[in-house]
């Protein structure tokens, strides 16, 4: 005797059959949804890796570009023509502030050291031996500049400032054999004299240490 099928079995059958396929459905879906975000964060992170190299790249080339540009207004001096040697008695220094010449054993400590009076020139001159930029301002140098300076001066290793009553500008920067004078902080030579000497190539003894030397009493 053959066997019958009832309908509401058959119909029974059917929604399953509709469900398994909907739910098939619903993964291919999720799967298809998955691989797009997938892809989408990969992209993403490539893209933003790829911004932060070029973004590096684009920084370090105008870095370099700086250190090779002229400074704009910069006074040179022959670096063959200042003597480097360690003396115990004062030195009479044909500019000021000095930017080379005979100095003290001693350096004055130039780890972004800000000192609020006027130091030995013979102990900043063996700082600049060593690589460091001498940040000095006289009293036209406004009070908030001076600040700015400051700031700039105490994030910077190898630098230092001090005030210089007897200089010409409101604000000098000195490096070995180097010079520029501005009258504002915001004066874009200032970054770049400091990009360009900073341990620079005028660097008599470049790596020497900035600390361990003589600090303000």
């Amino acid at each position: 005797m053959a066997s019958r099928t009832s309908p509401d079995n058959n119909s029974r059958q059917a929604r399953i059959a509709e469900m398994r396929r909907a739910e098939q459905s619903r993964d291919r879906r999720n799967k298809a949804l998955a691989i797009t975000a997938s892809v989408a964060v990969v992209a993403a992170l490539v893209g933003f890796g790829a911004w932060v190299m070029i973004d590096k790249k684009e920084k370090k080339d105008a870095a370099t570009a700086a250190a090779k540009a002229p400074v704009n207004g910069e006074q040179t001096w022959d670096a063959k023509t200042l003597g480097r040697n360690h003396v115990e008695t004062p030195v009479k220094y044909p500019m000021n502030p000095p930017v080379g010449g005979d100095h003290s054993p001693r350096w004055m400590n130039c780890n972004g050291d800000v000192y609020k009076n006027a130091i030995p020139e013979v102990n900043a001159v063996h700082s600049l031996e060593h690589g460091a930029v001498w940040v000095t301002y006289s009293e036209k140098a406004a009070k908030g500049d001076v600040e700015a300076l400051a700031g700039k001066v105490a994030k910077t290793p190898y630098t230092l400032m001090s005030p210089d009553k007897e200089q010409a500008g409101p604000i000098m920067l000195s490096a070995w054999g180097k010079q520029l004078t501005v009258d504002k902080a915001d004066d874009p030579r200032v970054a770049q004299f400091f990009t360009k000497y900073v341990q620079g190539p005028q660097t008599p003894e470049p790596g020497a240490a900035c600390t361990n030397g003589l600090a303000e009493k």
